[in-house]
């Protein structure tokens, strides 16, 4: 069995050489801190990788662990200046990275307050890190985002949660961040909007979480974070199989099996939609366009306008100013 190219695994991973920094705080955080470090898949020692820090306990585990494994680290700070002091955060980051021997980065990604605030933060930060950034999710993140899917009513590919590859420390726990912190003397920054009602997710967390727990009478955040790794791997497989699916014949894509056929339209319009796929009702729609049940049906678009979908002499082809640019 061979190992994914740049990552690790139980096989190949040796014991970290422990960094005068770690060794100072003495052995019981060296002993946390390579304890972590071996349920983590950071790529392999020597590369440079680019790490989301926001200053909270997850993040800052994640730069400390990053270096731990032998990377070369630039913890980069992003502010939405959307709230004061906010400005103020990117020195603990800084400060921080000093101490791990990281480099350091701030940039900057103004969000202007009003609805989806969230979504639109996080799809800022996301710009501004860039899409190879390490991002500081875990498995209680991952549970979180399980159960936000779940009240979407998305799909398979929705509750299979967040994809591993670019979340190197999403097999710890938020308890074992926040002791791997504490035991390095580090003092964590406490963003207040974690506790507000305001967002969906952080209910999720402190309310509908407990409840969980207490009705199963069990972690019910490892049992999720172990259903959607098994979901993904179902995912990834009906994906590869819809590859071959030519989105574009009428008369194939209606013939196909649903499951594929599903995942043929989303891949097809996804770039045409800013990167992210039409939802469920959205791709029944090209379906049916697709088995000559309609003629034509539109897509909600992005700036530019809806896409329209038409079938034509057994081909499916996309019009509206977004598909047209």
């Amino acid at each position: 069995m061979t190992s994914e190219p740049g990552r690790t695994d139980a096989a190949h991973r040796v014991r970290p050489v422990i960094p005068e920094w770690l060794d100072r705080t003495g052995p019981d955080a060296v002993a946390l801190a390579v304890q972590l470090l071996g349920r983590c898949t950071f790529p392999v020692a020597g590369t440079r990788v680019v790490c989301g820090v926001s200053g909270g306990a997850d993040s800052s585990a994640l730069v400390v662990l990053a270096v731990l494994a032998g990377c070369e680290a630039t913890a980069v700070h992003v502010d939405h200046s959307l709230r004061e002091g906010s400005a103020d955060e990117a020195n603990v980051v800084e400060r921080l990275a000093a101490l791990v021997g990281a480099c350091f980065e701030a940039r900057t990604a103004i969000v202007m307050p009003g609805p989806n605030l969230e979504a639109r933060a996080r799809t800022a930060r996301h710009r501004a890190l860039g899409t190879d950034a390490l991002l500081g999710h875990t498995a209680d993140d991952q549970a979180e985002t399980v159960l936000l899917a779940m009240l979407r009513g998305s799909g398979l590919a929705g509750l299979a949660g967040i994809a591993p590859a670019r979340h190197p420390i999403l097999g710890l726990r938020r308890a074992e961040t926040v002791a791997l912190v504490t035991a390095l003397g580090l003092h964590p920054i406490d963003d207040p909007t974690n506790d507000s009602p305001v967002h969906r997710r952080n209910r999720v967390r402190h309310e509908l979480l407990p409840l969980l727990d207490d009705l199963a009478e069990r972690d019910v955040a490892a049992l999720l974070a172990r259903q959607a790794a098994l979901l993904r791997d179902d995912s990834e497989l009906l994906d590869e199989l819809a590859t071959d699916l030519d989105p574009g014949d009428a008369r194939a894509l209606g013939a196909a099996p649903a499951a594929l056929a599903r995942r043929a339209v989303r891949r097809w319009l996804a770039p045409l939609l800013g990167g992210y796929p039409p939802d469920a009702a959205a791709v029944g729609r090209v379906l049916a366009v697709a088995r000559g049940e309609a003629q034509a049906c539109e897509v909600a678009g992005v700036e530019g306008g809806p896409l329209r979908i038409a079938r034509s002499r057994g081909k499916l082809r996309v019009t509206g100013v977004t598909a047209d640019r």
